[in-house]
């Protein structure tokens, strides 16, 4: 079985064998920074009486720091030219900002719209907004 695993490893394309690499940190990182995304929006909505909307606003800008810091060291250290450091955080918070607006998607569609209960839209934010990010990090922000 680990042979078979070792060959099919190295019998990879280079850029195959970076793009499985990057999925895996990415997954690891981002469940972190998702969850305490969350994690902040949930305590905001709750102990802290804030509307679903600005929760996931303050939400946002942390796990922003957050996020930009470890993934720009880690996640995609090594993947793509960067020029100007400048250039990659203003894309990443570009990026971000179409994760924000999926965020608040999901919270008017829950709250609004369904009438749900505000921690409803975790489930989305967790589920498919980090695909999008991720995406949007690899092809744009870190290229």
């Amino acid at each position: 079985m680990r042979e078979g695993m070792v060959r099919l490893w190295h019998g990879l394309a280079p850029e195959r064998r970076a793009l499985f690499v990057q999925l895996i940190r990415y997954g690891v990182v981002g469940v972190g920074v998702t969850l305490f995304q969350i994690a902040i929006y949930n305590l905001l909505i709750g102990a802290g009486h804030r509307q679903p909307l600005i929760a996931n606003t303050l939400a946002t800008a942390a796990a922003m720091v957050v996020g930009y810091t470890i993934h720009s060291r880690f996640t995609f250290d090594g993947h793509g030219e960067r020029e100007s450091e400048l250039r990659a955080i203003l894309r990443f918070v570009a990026a971000n900002m179409v994760g924000f607006a999926a965020n608040s998607f999901w919270v008017w569609l829950f709250t609004a719209v369904l009438h749900l209960s505000a921690h409803w839209p975790s489930v989305p934010m967790f589920c498919v907004t980090p695909a999008l990010l991720f995406w949007l990090n690899r092809m744009w922000v870190f290229e």
